[in-house]
């Protein structure tokens, strides 16, 4: 009974859009694969598959694999087709090659994630971009029971505004702001998480009497005018994102990432200029992609625009005589949406990915 409870509850999961698209292999996809440490779903997918977000497709439901999430490391896979020539992944036993150096070890006991979970709950549970009008009108900071000019953990900190008793808060200090580097649209001010901590006493906005916040943990200096967010400490992280490609018509960037660099690469975690405004959800999967370097025609011949004569750039306004073709570079998947942006990982990237890469539905 259990285990068809589990079967029907797995089904269910899998979303009409990924029933009805098509596997598509891959021209090099092998007969078997041995799950390494550190692998994920996704991973094991990409060895097989042109679209590793259809993941779920790969990992049917069988005698094999009733559960894909308990693949662990030192599994052989097997590519196998059903009746209806469908791909699908089995479990198997790898053929032991016997010598001195080969020694048997326990079989990893963690298994196989959809995806790491661990680099983006931060985000889920934190991230913020907030419009500057939003931001003015939450409680802030006035002040702490000690009279510092700064807060570190176990300090009380003194709110301007009405906050529950026992309720986690996030303390927050407004950052820089997010433009859209399209259109130059304002897209919101990002928040610095500080701190948490829970509300201890509720206080009155109308008598000016302020709320008592106790301080669990810090991150960096609290001051006064910090702003105060609660925190849905009830939030579970999904066991597994059920990914789909994006239909978003919208063309965007990458225009932050979570380390400050300007070129990453797989499992970086990246804001980009669309959201929940733009038909993004959770679980979208978007191509990043490049456009090629421009070729201008001199004396000589086609030269790369980086390469040619300061008058020859001036002579094309467009950097190019040619449109070049944009290539894909890599793949993200959406993690959290905002009203005009949204926070995702980057999941492949077949070269460095930069700031600015073109962002597009796969």
């Amino acid at each position: 009974m259990l285990k068809k409870f589990l079967l029907l509850t797995i089904s269910l999961i899998f979303s009409t859009t990924l029933l009805a698209e098509v596997l598509t292999l891959k021209n090099n996809a092998p007969k078997s694969y041995v799950v390494k440490k550190g692998d994920t779903l996704w991973d094991i997918s990409g060895v097989f598959l042109k679209e590793p977000w259809l993941w779920p497709k790969l990992w049917r439901i069988n005698p094999q694999i009733a559960n894909p999430h308990l693949i662990y490391p030192g599994d052989e896979l097997h590519l196998v087709f059903d009746e209806q020539g469908n791909p699908m992944l089995v479990k198997g036993k790898p053929a032991l090659k016997w010598s001195p150096k080969v020694r048997t070890q326990l079989k990893d006991q963690a298994p196989v994630k959809t995806l790491p979970l661990d680099v983006i709950a931060p985000y889920i549970k934190y991230d913020i971009v907030l419009s500057g009008e939003v931001i003015d009108s939450l409680p802030y900071v006035i002040g702490n029971d000690e009279g510092y000019k700064s807060g570190v953990d176990g300090f009380k900190l003194y709110i301007n505004g009405d906050i529950n008793i026992g309720q986690s808060y996030a303390l927050y200090q407004k950052s820089e702001e997010i433009f859209d580097p399209i259109t130059q649209e304002s897209l919101g001010f990002y928040g610095r998480l500080l701190a948490t901590g829970k509300g201890l006493r509720s206080g009155n906005h109308q008598l000016n009497e302020p709320a008592t916040l106790y301080i669990e943990e810090t991150k960096q200096e609290i001051r006064s005018g910090s702003f105060v967010l609660p925190v849905n400490e009830g939030q579970l992280l999904p066991s597994f994102f059920t990914m789909q490609a994006a239909i978003t018509s919208k063309q965007a960037a990458i225009i932050k990432t979570s380390s400050g660099v300007r070129e990453f690469g797989k499992l970086e975690v990246v804001m980009i200029n669309v959201g929940a405004l733009d038909e993004i959800n959770q679980g979208d999967v978007l191509s990043v992609k490049r456009k090629s370097p421009g070729v201008v025609e001199t004396g000589i011949g086609p030269v790369y625009t980086s390469d040619a004569s300061r008058w020859n750039r001036l002579a094309n306004s467009e950097n190019s005589d040619y449109n070049m073709p944009s290539e894909t570079v890599g793949k993200l998947m959406v993690f959290k949406v905002h009203e005009k942006v949204s926070m995702a990982l980057v999941l492949h990237s077949n070269k460095p990915l930069r700031l600015k890469d073109i962002i597009t539905a796969p």
